[in-house]
């Protein structure tokens, strides 16, 4: 994997491949807090790439029964997620957990809430060929978009063997990279303005990094450790989504899942993989309350014994002091015939 040192060496790989057309269109700035992409090396970012997983991306022909697209569930009008607990897939039968956002996933090291996936190219297939989302075979994608002389032409300009499945796992992932968000409150405060944080923001972030321990998970400044707890979510009648131990097969993985990133999170209610919580008040007060007890919990996940003064700023930080300033924002493309 390369890993690129600055977020500015990153957009100089739009530059290295032509205009800087398609940057352009998904940042205003560079955006504070964000100071590296992971880019594979067997898969440069390039505009035309970038243009073509874009179409890709909201086009349902992607699906078996061309009813639903990636961006069927994460919509860019609902934080790049979806604002219901469950989405609908093809068939109308509703995914096992919350779709996260696709906002800043490149900053991710392992994808899906359970880590199965170890690149944002692997991770771009599977909704495709899973019955309850997209349900399309990789053969029968390959022979729809070989079809159609849009995608073709694009297809082989880019890629010496054209329209494979996965060239277009390549394309989408390229695309899902550009969309970075930054330059929040804290980004600011962490970037030298110290009068960044100033009233009942202020006093979130410090019971934030302070008494919540919140960033014992969730380090700044990505709000990542980029590994799996167990925080008692997705209990159901003593039983629990297996989570990580159903790639692991441990028993001390059960219930454990991946820490999110926190950056725009009022923007992707609900939370968690099961969305059970609807409202960042109702996070806080799980938390505060110790999590869900199980037998498997995390030693970090203890009763906060927070005021509720102290609960209502912690939702103010999580809710202004996280947002973004630069935030993707893209018209739907015109797709192909």
């Amino acid at each position: 994997m390369l890993r690129l040192a600055l977020l500015s060496i990153f957009l100089l790989a739009f530059k290295a491949t032509g205009s800087l057309c398609a940057q352009e269109s998904y940042f205003s700035d560079v955006p504070l807090g964000i100071d590296w992409i992971i880019v594979p090396e067997d898969n440069p970012i390039s505009d035309a790439k970038v243009e073509l997983g874009k179409q890709l991306f909201f086009d349902a022909r992607l699906s078996g029964n061309r009813t639903v697209s990636c961006a069927s569930c994460h919509n860019p009008s609902k934080g790049w997620a979806d604002d219901r607990k469950f989405s609908p897939g093809a068939h109308g039968e509703l995914t096992a957990r919350n779709v996260p956002s696709v906002v800043n996933v490149g900053l991710h090291r392992t994808f899906f809430w359970d880590g199965r996936a170890a690149s944002l190219e692997e991770q771009a297939l599977a909704p495709m060929t899973n019955p309850a989302e997209m349900d399309i075979s990789l053969k029968d994608l390959e022979h729809r978009l070989s079809q159609i002389d849009g995608y073709r032409k694009q297809f082989q300009a880019i890629f010496a063997d054209g329209v494979t499945a996965q060239n277009v796992a390549k394309c989408l992932a390229t695309f899902q990279r550009t969309l970075v968000a930054g330059e929040t409150t804290y980004d600011r405060f962490r970037g030298g303005h110290a009068d960044a944080l100033e009233g009942e923001i202020g006093r979130g972030s410090g019971i934030f990094f302070g008494k919540a321990n919140c960033g014992n998970c969730h380090i700044a400044k990505v709000y990542t450790d980029h590994k799996f707890h167990n925080i008692g979510t997705g209990l159901d009648g003593g039983k629990q989504d297996p989570g990580l131990a159903r790639r692991t097969g441990k028993e001390e993985d059960i219930g454990k899942f991946r820490t999110p990133l926190l950056r725009d999170l009022a923007l992707t209610a609900p939370f968690f993989h099961d969305g059970s919580k609807a409202t960042l008040e109702e996070v806080v007060d799980f938390y505060n309350e110790g999590g869900g007890k199980n037998a498997n919990l995390d030693p970090h996940i203890v009763p906060l014994k927070l005021s509720p003064e102290e609960k209502k700023a912690l939702v103010t930080f999580l809710r202004e002091g996280l947002r973004s300033n630069v935030y993707p924002q893209i018209e739907k493309p015109r797709l192909p015939e």
